[in-house]
């Protein structure tokens, strides 16, 4: 199982970017995926998921109506677009995966099985 996390990079405050994550090596229509971010020196949080069927969605409060998560079944991708980016959310960003069919996503990181690599986002002021 493989997921390949890409896009990130430098931007200015309230620029834009839109983070991809290329799953192969399972049923990516089975598995319910998820974004996080790891700041320096501080717990990695959910930032936003996706569930598998039904299309429920969650973000965590700092990024809601910035933050857009979608998924492309056929092309075994997950994406965050990221809008009115703020140097708050400079982070490393991971996707994660993991099987369920509850129709729901949590934005726990203990919830997840597979992990991508992680790409870098910093925001300038």
């Amino acid at each position: 199982v493989q997921l390949q996390a890409s896009g990130g990079g430098l931007v200015q405050s309230g620029g834009s970017l839109r983070l991809s994550c290329a799953v192969s090596g399972l049923s990516f229509e089975d598995y319910t995926v998820g974004w996080f971010h790891q700041a320096p020196g501080k717990e990695r949080e959910g930032v936003s998921c996706l569930s598998s069927v039904g299309g429920s969605a969650k973000y965590a409060d700092p990024v809601k109506g910035r933050f857009t998560i979608s998924r492309d079944n056929a092309k075994n991708t997950v994406y965050l677009q990221m809008n009115s980016l703020k140097p708050e959310d400079t982070a490393v960003y991971y996707c994660a995966a993991v099987w369920d069919y509850s129709g729901t996503c949590s934005r726990l990181a203990s919830e997840y099985g597979y992990w991508g690599q992680g790409t870098l986002v910093t925001v300038s002021s």
